[in-house]
């Protein structure tokens, strides 16, 4: 049995004639790595062809939309574009003391370095009846997009909180700059972590459940439950109870 035959076997929740959605494990890129060690090119050696559309991060886990053919692909992408899929992340972040519910709405940019920050200076960043953005005027002259993430507290002890976060626009790296830029940086991600933050097995951001319309005319929901691993940081008593909460609208 190929390498992908057993992954396919373990991480595929659900497909049609024209599309699937695959529970990645954190660790494992979607496309663009070396030495054969992302989905598409382990889908590719082992004779699938398959085309990434909702392409998560590499320390990400969690639901992933890969498409069959060329024409489901541009059918999907579509849809993205135009804001029609649901997507719900989760992230275990510190501290607590998050917000029962608020929008992240901070436009994003690249850096000089190449990394994606908010296209602002962080003492601009305004909290205001359960929003943080800054003002237009406060924005730097950059090329810079307009980013929106809505967040849940689903747990919070003061010192850990669980977030789901649905964001509305895709920008790369969204949910993980947003939720640093408010103070609120998720667990282990190595975007924001600091000298004297203690080393983590993962990262604790999760892609739980994708929701689109599949080109064979379908209106397809897939979740995605987090692994045990996830909910590492989290008391074990409460943890059980997350993921229905992340359910509820």
């Amino acid at each position: 049995m190929s390498r992908w035959s057993e992954l396919r076997a373990e991480t595929v929740l659900w497909e049609d004639g024209s599309c699937l959605v695959v529970d990645k494990p954190s660790g494992l890129s979607v496309m663009g790595e070396r030495h054969d060690t992302d989905l598409v090119t382990i889908a590719a050696d082992g004779g699938e062809e398959l085309r990434w559309v909702n392409r998560i991060d590499k320390v990400t886990s969690g639901a992933v939309l890969l498409a069959k053919t060329k024409e489901a692909h541009g059918a999907l992408t579509r849809q993205f574009q135009q804001r029609t899929v649901a997507k719900t992340y989760l992230a275990v972040c510190r501290p607590g003391g998050f917000p029962g519910k608020a929008v992240v709405e901070l436009p994003l940019m690249t850096a000089g370095s190449g990394r994606i920050r908010v296209a602002a200076d962080r003492d601009h960043i305004r909290f205001d009846e359960g929003r943080w953005f800054v003002r237009p005027e406060d924005e730097h002259s950059r090329k810079s997009f307009a980013s929106r993430t809505e967040c849940t507290s689903l747990f919070d002890d003061g010192e850990s909180v669980v977030v789901r976060a649905d964001p509305v626009t895709g920008r790369r790296h969204q949910i993980r700059v947003h939720l640093a830029w408010v103070g609120h940086a998720i667990v282990g991600d190595p975007l924001f972590l600091r000298k004297t933050d203690p080393p983590q097995p993962r990262t604790y951001l999760h892609s739980f459940r994708v929701g689109f319309r599949s080109p064979a005319g379908e209106d397809v929901t897939v979740e995605a439950v987090p692994p045990d691993d996830f909910w590492a940081p989290v008391p074990a008593a409460v943890a059980g109870d997350l993921v229905d909460r992340a359910r509820e609208r």
